[in-house]
């Protein structure tokens, strides 16, 4: 009688199967980011919104006959030459009508989709993946400046629970050489050494973000929507992976302001333009709260483009040009509807400098790669 011996194999092959599905989801939303993290109603949620996100229908690859064919073998004559049709589905109901999109009836079978379920935890962290604060250095002021408990000392006196048993065994060792026994016994309470810590803050990566948002009446719906996407997702990457990060919110028209985060996002569209008057407030930003020898420094600016004048152009540049020596990485985001140019942009394009970094937003999907030009991942 045959003995029996199970497969084990064949009870983790549904295990594997799972993980290749969910893996292939990620890799589907990984895709589709540029447009999810665009979608209006997560950034005016809650933070627990879930979006179901169409993904083509995932199956295992496998050869697949239909039944009208017959008994087939792999393999032909060598008589057909590219282009040949081999042959058509019969029209005897096995494939689905479809109008391809024409609003008729057609015949052309469909493609199955599942509605894979994003919670807004899950979309972050697939993008904060892939995000990080460039340049980043350790300061020796910390913002948050908690005491690290550190055990760095030895004493002979403490609490039994921090027993250092090398220690304690080196001093018993050494006692006992002392009197002639080259032994370890005899314990006494002398013998014993206990690890003691002191109070030392760790340097903190401190880093401020100084955002600043134009809100000139030539920034539309379009543009105002974008440049608050891009903030929205800027400051729930900052805020989920660091710890000692500030964010100054900064507006302008023709004059320059600080406001609150909930203004910056909420604050409408009116007036000229005036770039400098911005610059100008950044740098004074700089130089009264921040200053370089304490801080990674991160200013971005969201606007269209449009100064009021050359003259007003060539002094943003000159202010530009002072603040970045002291400045991790200085971000221009310029978001435009239709493909010009605008003076602005033409003026920062003679400034060659590697820690000023311009992008362009011309439609939804380009948020994303906007996030990862400014925040690039170390070694990404």
């Amino acid at each position: 009688m045959a003995l029996f011996v199970p497969d084990w194999s064949l009870e983790r092959k549904g295990a594997k199967d799972q993980r290749r599905h969910l893996e292939k989801i990620r890799e589907a939303l990984r895709d589709r980011l540029p447009d999810l993290i665009s979608d209006e109603s997560i950034i005016t949620s809650d933070g627990k919104h879930v979006l179901k996100v169409p993904l083509r229908s995932l199956e295992q690859y496998r050869f697949r006959f239909h039944s009208w064919q017959g008994d087939r073998v792999g393999q032909d004559q060598g008589g057909g030459r590219p282009g040949d049709v081999l042959g058509r589905i019969p029209q005897d109901g096995l494939s689905q009508k479809g109008d391809g999109g024409s609003g008729a009836p057609g015949e052309i079978p469909g493609i199955d989709y599942i509605e894979a379920e994003v919670s807004f935890e899950e979309l972050a962290g697939l993008m904060f993946h892939e995000l990080g604060l460039p340049y980043l250095k350790s300061k020796p002021l910390a913002t948050l400046p908690v005491p690290a408990l550190k055990f760095k000392d030895i004493s002979p006196k403490g609490l039994m629970g921090n027993l250092d048993k090398r220690q304690s065994l080196k001093q018993n060792l050494i006692r006992n050489a002392v009197a002639g026994r080259a032994q370890v016994g005899g314990w006494k309470e002398r013998d014993l050494r206990f690890k003691t810590w002191v109070d030392e803050p760790d340097p903190e990566d401190n880093a401020v973000i100084i955002a600043m948002r134009d809100i000139s009446g030539s920034m539309g719906d379009f543009k105002k929507m974008m440049a608050r996407t891009f903030a929205f997702w800027m400051l729930k990457f900052l805020r989920t992976q660091y710890e000692a990060v500030e964010v100054v919110f900064l507006v302008h028209h023709t004059q320059a302001r600080e406001v609150t985060e909930s203004e910056f996002f909420q604050l409408g569209e009116s007036g000229g333009t005036k770039v400098s008057s911005v610059y100008q407030l950044c740098r004074e930003v700089i130089d009264t709260r921040y200053r370089p020898e304490a801080w990674n420094i991160f200013p971005i600016h969201f606007s269209d483009g449009d100064n009021w004048s050359d003259a007003d152009n060539r002094r943003t540049v000159d202010i530009l040009e002072s603040m970045l020596p002291g400045v991790n990485v200085f971000g221009y985001a310029e978001i435009r509807e239709g493909g010009y140019t605008s003076t602005l942009m033409s003026a920062f394009s003679r400034l060659q400098h590697p820690r000023f970094k311009t992008v362009t937003i011309t439609h939804r999907g380009d948020v994303y790669p906007a996030l990862k030009a400014f925040f690039p991942r170390e070694g990404a």
